[in-house]
């Protein structure tokens, strides 16, 4: 889990039931075409819910860690 994941489980604060802290777990999703024929996975989300009810939210990882363009080229010609 990156620096961000956790950052986001621990700052966590539920909107439901105000509880503090919460998990986190990464997904990436391809898109549509090309990167998916490639199964290239550009799309990445972290997903985080809260440790007391469940409830949970979804972050864009490509906004709170910026987008790399070099790391997406690597991952299709080294993905395995």
């Amino acid at each position: 889990m990156g620096n961000v994941d956790s950052q986001l489980a621990e700052k966590f604060v539920c909107p439901r039931c105000e509880h503090h802290g919460g998990h986190a777990e990464r997904l990436a999703m391809s898109g549509t075409g090309l990167s998916r024929l490639f199964e290239v996975q550009h799309y990445r989300y972290a997903f985080v819910s809260c440790a007391n009810c469940g409830y949970t939210e979804v972050y864009n990882l490509n906004t709170l860690e910026g987008h790399d363009n070099v790391g997406t080229l690597l991952e299709i010609l080294f993905a395995d």
